[in-house]
């Protein structure tokens, strides 16, 4: 943990939006999965977004139409845009890579690679007031 660096959380109002961004100086994404999870206090870790190659595996469904992932050309920054946010979206969001396989179901449980940690951030806070 704490191989990567997110920024960009912070505390916005209901229908506003946010960009977060994910990287470290020097570090270029693999093509393996990579992408944002988000945690609430009590829960557990679920996914936002995911890449895998060069193409988007899947969105949660509670954040699919208002958040759209997306990396820079030199694969050096992952971003997650999210726009009309809501006070359910109020978490820790997390940047990971280094997945391997994944997939995303809609409620946010991913299936990714057995026996592969991944490089992951420490997580920015994400506020949304009604």
């Amino acid at each position: 943990q704490g191989r990567l660096v997110e920024s960009g959380g912070g505390s916005v109002q209901s229908g506003e939006s946010l960009r977060l961004s994910c990287g470290v100086s020097g570090y270029t994404f693999t093509k393996t999965c990579r992408g944002w999870f988000r945690q609430l206090p009590g829960e557990e870790r679920k996914g936002v977004a995911l890449i895998e190659g060069d193409s988007v595996v899947g969105y949660a469904d509670a954040v699919k139409d208002r958040f759209t992932i997306s990396e820079d050309s030199t694969r050096s920054t992952l971003y997650l845009q999210m726009n009309d946010l809501k006070p359910e979206d109020t978490a820790m969001y997390y940047c990971a890579a280094e997945l391997g396989s994944c997939l995303i179901k809609p409620d946010g449980t991913v299936y990714r690679s057995t026996g592969i940690v991944g490089a992951w951030g420490q997580g920015t806070q994400v506020t949304v007031g009604s």
